[in-house]
């Protein structure tokens, strides 16, 4: 019997995919004792009574046993608060980041090792969201991101091009965008929808933020079904006021929709995250209210930010954020930082982002405190 020899740390990273070893982790600013603005969260908790409701519902579940029925139950809700087109159905997601990802992964085309096949492409305008191209990246499928107008607008001649060039398998369209909070023409959304489409390919709007727009693409989908067939709808809870409780629901024709459910991982969705979400869609009203709030705030801080010396250009919004150029979005971001503020510099993501910071739309008194500090750091 020969000793086998000692293990290396180094050689078993070795089995590691190169571009994973190269990758950074999605992070997280640590935010103990700061004004979090930099993750467009809701600012507004449950009330008090509220609280107390939820906790003795979640206290009584059966906590041993692996999710069940209520999943059905929350199904049906979702589908009557989005107002589901008949024929529909709907997947459960761990927050459209995990949809996201079995998108990618339901799409994917195996490549033979003799470099035989052909591998399948994802397009997306951009800047957009991060997860876009990380998923494709992580699942095997090319990368495709058209560049935004220097204001933000779908450039519509270049994403028609890159349609008919790569046939991408999935289109995103994020509606409204992050992180310029752009809510596309409509014309020219539904005409990259129709390109997407004759050439076989799926469409998924991203609807992450549809609770602070002024339009939504179900209505799209409602009133034209059979020129939208092959659009998916995708939403989460998070900007609805669930940020913790990692929710998204990822709407379509049903025979559609039950083959990218056939990739979901069993349980994905726990029983407390499901009585959550059922508890606040009992109380949709609530989370309602607080978003005519928001969009109220907005209005003001998009006001605020134009009169601010030193903002050199102050984006529309159909989100709860809001997109700033400043003459120097590090000198910015730190010194608000150093104040206690966090807002995201979004200016190493994309080009066109240059000395761009986004700031979550808060309560008017957080919107406050942020105009402080950034009227401080410019």
């Amino acid at each position: 019997m020969t000793n086998a020899a000692p293990s290396s740390p180094l050689q078993a990273l070795a089995r590691i995919r190169p571009d994973v070893r190269a990758m950074h982790a999605y992070g997280v600013q640590p935010s103990t004792g700061m004004l979090k603005m930099d993750a467009m969260e809701n600012p507004f908790r449950l009330p008090a009574h509220l609280q107390a409701a939820l906790g003795q519902r979640l206290g009584g579940l059966a906590l041993n046993r692996y999710p069940g029925d209520r999943l059905l139950d929350l199904k049906a809700a979702l589908a009557k608060y989005a107002d589901m087109p008949e024929g529909y159905g709907i997947v459960l997601g761990n927050g459209s980041d995990e949809l996201i990802t079995l998108l990618a992964l339901a799409c994917a085309q195996p490549v033979n090792q003799d470099g035989r096949g052909q591998r399948a492409t994802m397009l997306a305008p951009m800047p957009g969201f991060v997860m876009y191209p990380l998923s494709a990246q992580l699942q095997g499928l090319d990368f495709v991101g058209v560049p935004l107008t220097p204001d933000f607008e779908l450039d519509e001649p270049a994403m028609l091009a890159a349609i008919a060039q790569h046939q991408p398998a999935i289109t995103y369209i994020a509606y409204p965008n992050n992180p310029t909070a752009t809510l596309w023409d409509e014309g020219a959304v539904q005409r990259i929808i129709d390109a997407a489409g004759a050439q076989g390919g799926i469409v998924v709007m991203d609807e992450a933020y549809q609770p602070f727009a002024s339009r939504t693409w179900i209505d799209r989908m409602r009133a034209d079904p059979a020129r939208n067939a092959h659009v998916l709808l995708m939403r989460t809870l998070s900007k609805f006021g669930l940020a913790g409780v990692r929710l998204g629901y990822l709407i379509g024709p049903a025979a559609f929709v039950s083959e990218i459910d056939k990739v979901r991982p069993p349980y994905n969705v726990s029983v407390l995250n499901c009585e959550a979400a059922l508890f606040a869609l009992e109380h949709a009203e609530v989370f309602a209210a607080q978003a005519v709030e928001l969009v109220a705030q907005r209005s003001l801080l998009v006001s605020a930010l134009r009169n601010l010396r030193g903002v050199e250009k102050c984006w529309d919004s159909e989100a709860n954020m809001v997109l700033v150029r400043v003459a120097d979005s590090a000198k910015a971001y730190e010194g608000m930082k150093n104040r206690k503020v966090l807002v995201k510099n979004v200016s190493t993501m994309h080009p066109l982002l240059a000395n761009c910071l986004r700031l979550t739309v808060g309560n008017a008194e957080d919107n406050a405190q942020m105009l402080a500090a950034l009227q401080a750091s410019l």
